[in-house]
C-alpha cells in the first residue's frame, strides 16, 4: 500500500489539450488510445467549458453561413 502513496498524481492536461480533444470529438474521429488518455487526464471543468466554447463557435459559423446564403439569394 505504500507504493500507492509514492506514485505521483497523474498530470492533468491543459486547456489547449482539452480544446483539441473536444475539436476531434466533434468529428467523431478519436482513437481508442487517445480517448482513454483523455479520460484519465482531462479536467472535467475544462472539458465542460471547452465543449460550450466549441458549440458556440459551431453555432456562430452556421449563423454566418446562413446569413451569407440568404443575402445572396
Amino acid at each position: 500500500m505504500d507504493a500507492d502513496r509514492d506514485k505521483p498524481a497523474p498530470r492533468k492536461a491543459g486547456f489547449g489539450a482539452t480544446m483539441r480533444a473536444v475539436f476531434w470529438s466533434f468529428f467523431g474521429v478519436r482513437k481508442r488510445k487517445d480517448y482513454e488518455h483523455d479520460a484519465a487526464h482531462l479536467n472535467p471543468l475544462h472539458l465542460i467549458v471547452a465543449a460550450l466554447v466549441g458549440v458556440a463557435l459551431f453555432i456562430g459559423v452556421l449563423v454566418v453561413l446562413v446569413r451569407i446564403a440568404v443575402a445572396r439569394g
